[in-house]
């Protein structure tokens, strides 16, 4: 049995349990005099060998009272701990450290062991690719958790006040943990700067297997293994389960299970489930659900939402699947669809649960762009002076969508090149087009492309073409949007350090790595002159524009209709 090495517990007898002190390894500390011990026995405190509590000199016995206290404690001056029911840290504790995350597939094949400071970019490498994550890295992984310095105590300025069980809770500098229920084997971390800190456990939270890391579990949330990262919100009832939660996700009343949360993603609603899936950019509708199990082999199938995708109310999709970027999914979609060569889309289920594709549809809505200028300003992570380990980019006309785009353009030309089956409908990788849609596609993708050219050309004209060199390919890590060049070059990296160093640098570079891809993606039939591309981007706009006046009209005779 582990040795314990901090115990304080409320007596029973008691209404109230408050002091004002501190437990950490950074202040130099004292055995207790014997007028000391007096004067807390007369508060009420009560220890079997005094000789174990040592306080150091800036600590205020007078605000310690009702206390029971057992195995080594060390006592500073500025943690305020009231009313807490049960305090305890064994000596060996890993306060949530390497606890695995069974994230995506459920059975433990993917599982990412969680470390204060994990990315969201590092731990999908882990999540997406167990084989690499099992290779050469998997020492520098085993070291770094093996020996990550954490300090089994509580920090300056804490505050825990009116909490059941904390056992096993690492509590860091200027966090606030009031009214929780029972947290066990976890660690709770403030990485702002003094006075800014984002860290919080509110009422009722119960849970197990944790690391918060610069965010909030509130209100009665229930998590059981999960990695809860920077400015992530979870709140009102919400319960995950062996779930990654990353930068400024916010999940209220609903459940996750097996759940990679990536930036931005946002479930409100109850009854909405989100399981085994990867997110990011996401807006889960009221009773959104997934399948992961068909009853044979486990919860083994899993999916991907690309970044951007919203999910209307009642939407269900069978795992596994892929549903391409910033696409809006209705209905109940049971036939593993894969549309990520089509971005920007309408998908619907049939009656009979086959999905019907209405391509670039999205590009239409005003709520897309506004979507991009929102993000940015709702980034709690800001103004807290903190190391931001998520590198995130907005754009939603980026390499990786304008990209699939391209090649959307060349397989709707060949559809269209085809007769439609008895029912009307072309079929492609087991989706289901109009032919009318494919056409409005068609238009829609290159006003988009041209969109894209225009922002990036206008100022300074195309990028020389270098000739025999092709674009890269893109990748979508978790919100860092990358060339599939530079994630091969992280993934022969054997340590975590040179990992991170390849991520900062094509988040550094992004702009100019993009255009490098320009200059070798775009060939002359693209490069049109300046006044023809910019009408294009006119026309974009113009319609972006007609969709915001069209919902602002509808919007003022909906509230006509029902004023007094």
């Amino acid at each position: 049995m582990r040795r314990r090495r901090r115990f304080i517990q409320k007596d029973s007898r008691t209404t109230t349990f408050s002091s004002r002190n501190m437990m950490t390894s950074t202040r130099q500390y004292r055995p207790l005099q014997w007028w000391e011990i007096r004067e807390l026995e007369q508060n009420g405190c009560v220890c079997s060998d005094w000789g174990r509590v040592h306080v150091c000199d800036g600590t205020d016995l007078t605000k310690i009272r009702n206390v029971r206290f057992a195995g080594d404690i060390r006592i500073g001056a500025d943690v305020t701990i009231e009313n807490v029911g049960l305090l305890e840290m064994e000596t060996e504790a890993l306060c949530g450290i390497g606890t695995e995350v069974c994230v995506l597939d459920e059975t433990g094949s993917r599982s990412v062991r969680i470390f204060p400071g994990l990315t969201a970019q590092l731990a999908m490498l882990v999540a997406r690719d167990p084989a690499w994550a099992e290779g050469p890295v998997k020492e520098s992984f085993d070291e770094h958790i093996n020996n990550y310095p954490l300090d089994r105590a509580i920090g300056d300025g804490a505050v825990i006040r009116n909490c059941g069980l904390l056992f096993n809770v690492a509590v860091g500098r200027e966090v606030r943990i009031e009214g929780a229920s029972s947290l066990r084997n976890g660690a709770v971390i403030n990485n702002a700067a003094h006075g800014r800190a984002l860290a919080r456990i509110g009422a009722g939270v119960d849970a197990d297997g944790f690391i918060i890391e610069d965010g909030v579990v509130d209100s009665a949330a229930i998590i059981r293994h999960c990695y809860i990262g920077q400015g992530a919100v979870i709140e009102k009832g919400f319960t995950a389960h062996d779930s990654l939660v990353f930068s400024n996700c916010s999940l209220e009343n609903g459940e996750a299970c097996a759940l990679f949360a990536g930036p931005y993603t946002v479930s409100m609603h109850k009854s909405s489930l989100l399981i085994g899936c990867q997110t990011s950019f996401m807006n889960a509708g009221s009773g959104t659900n997934q399948s992961n199990h068909m009853y044979k082999l486990g919860p083994v199938h899993w999916g991907l939402l690309e970044r951007g995708v919203k999910t209307s109310s009642g939407s269900y999709l069978m795992l596994g699947a892929k549903i391409g970027a910033f696409s809006l999914l209705m209905g109940q979609h049971k036939t593993h669809p894969d549309s990520s060569q089509f971005p920007f889309s309408y998908l619907f289920g049939d009656d009979r649960g086959a999905t019907v594709v209405v391509p670039g549809a999205m590009l239409r809505s005003c709520g897309l762009m506004r979507d991009e200028k929102k993000w940015p300003t709702r980034d709690r992570r800001q103004k807290r002076r903190l190391p931001l380990h998520d590198r995130i980019i907005f754009d939603v006309l980026n390499p990786l969508t304008v990209g699939a785009m391209l090649d959307a353009l060349e397989v709707i030309r060949k559809l269209l090149a085809l007769p439609a089956d008895d029912d009307r409908f072309l079929r492609y990788k087991g989706m289901k087009f109009t032919r009318a849609a494919l056409e409005r596609a068609s238009h829609l993708y290159r006003l988009a492309i041209y969109k894209y050219l225009h922002l990036h050309t206008a100022e300074n004209g195309f990028p020389a073409r270098e000739p025999g060199v092709e674009a890269a390919s893109w990748v979508d890590i978790a919100g860092l949007l990358m060339t599939r060049t530079s994630l091969e070059h992280a993934m022969n990296k054997e340590s975590i350090t040179e990992i991170e160093q390849v991520f900062d640098n094509a988040f550094r570079h992004y702009p100019n790595l993009q255009r490098s891809w320009i200059a070798g993606r775009f060939d002359d039939s693209w490069r049109r002159p300046a006044e023809v591309i910019a009408d294009y981007a006119a026309e974009f706009d113009r319609m972006i524009e007609e969709d915001r006046h069209k919902y602002l009209d509808d919007l003022a005779a909906q509230n006509q209709m029902l004023k007094l």
